[in-house]
């Protein structure tokens, strides 16, 4: 009777945390757990008048569509080279921009930074899309009308220019999303003991020696987070990155068609739901293949700092 008691003091002593969990528990049951009985839809040859479980079972046949067409290498060697040039490049300069940003000692000057770098995180990618268009517009963009003059060069047609895109989409990608990595490791940076540093200056190092020695693997748990997040979704795109950017444009789909965009222009034209499911399915089958490696060989080299 002694340890029942026991029992039902503690359970409800954690009643209010049980309490806040159920809204997010709800929530994640709904938009994520149920929905997943949709994976059926990739196996079969969606009918609308029959229904997800009426509509005939087809196998693998919907698959075909993403492997069988002549693009098939193009869309998945675009996702994949673009997730990692934003995964190496984004990680690379968010860690710079936080260790700036936690050397400022002005917390008024910190706090503009702070909000400078993450307004583009919070604009619509609608948004983003026409600035991009303001700077890029043949007739009367910004860089045709005003630099390119000043430095004696001719106008580019940028929307049927395809060799300027892969560097034109990593830009507006970095500067979109820097600011919200950059404040997840600076969160970290401000947690670090400060009683560190001041021994390596007591110890005679520098500020590269600092980084090196303390900000970086202070950081790493962090990093190795993300790193593995962002890889779990290393077969996904971002849609409006890479079609309203580019603003729907033909001549760039060689650099600017991946798995997503490719799926809807097949969904529009087409309207068959089963095949985008199927692709849906390989996306989150392989990234989270790719997620089980990834984190495999990071506890193999630093048990500690992986996710499971």
């Amino acid at each position: 009777m002694t340890e029942k008691k026991n029992l039902g003091k503690r359970l409800k002593r954690f009643i209010p945390l049980y309490l806040m969990m159920i809204p997010g528990a709800v929530y994640l049951i709904i938009n994520n757990y149920i929905p997943m009985t949709g994976i059926v839809i990739a196996f079969k040859q969606f009918n609308y008048g029959k229904g997800i479980w009426g509509s005939p079972f087809i196998g693998f046949k919907n698959f075909e569509f993403l492997f069988a067409t002549k693009d098939a290498w193009i869309i998945t060697r675009n996702t994949l080279l673009y997730n990692v040039v934003f995964i190496v490049l984004g990680t690379a300069c968010a860690i710079a921009v936080a260790i700036l940003l936690n050397e400022i000692h002005s917390s008024a000057a910190k706090k503009i930074y702070q909000t400078t770098i993450l307004v583009p995180f919070l604009i619509s990618i609608v948004v983003v899309s026409y600035l991009v268009y303001a700077f890029l517009s043949t007739e009367s963009g910004f860089l045709n009308k005003t630099i390119l003059p000043a430095l004696g060069l001719e106008p580019v047609s940028w929307y049927t220019e395809s060799k300027y895109w892969p560097f034109i989409l990593i830009l507006v990608n970095l500067w979109k999303g820097l600011g919200y990595n950059c404040i997840i490791y600076y969160a970290t940076l401000v947690g670090i003991d400060r009683g560190y540093y001041e021994a390596a200056v007591i110890d005679g190092a520098n500020r590269w020696q600092q980084v090196v020695h303390i900000t970086l693997p202070a950081l790493k748990p962090t990093i190795i987070t993300l790193t593995l997040m962002a890889i779990g979704r290393i077969f996904y795109s971002d849609f409006g990155l890479f079609y309203q950017v580019p603003m729907n444009s033909g001549p760039l789909l060689d650099v600017t068609n991946t798995i997503d965009t490719y799926v809807y222009r097949g969904l529009m034209s087409l309207n068959n739901i089963s095949m985008a499911s199927a692709a849906g399915v390989y996306q989150s089958l392989i990234g989270f293949l790719l997620v089980l490696a990834a984190n495999f060989i990071v506890k193999k080299g630093s048990s500690e700092n992986a996710l499971f």
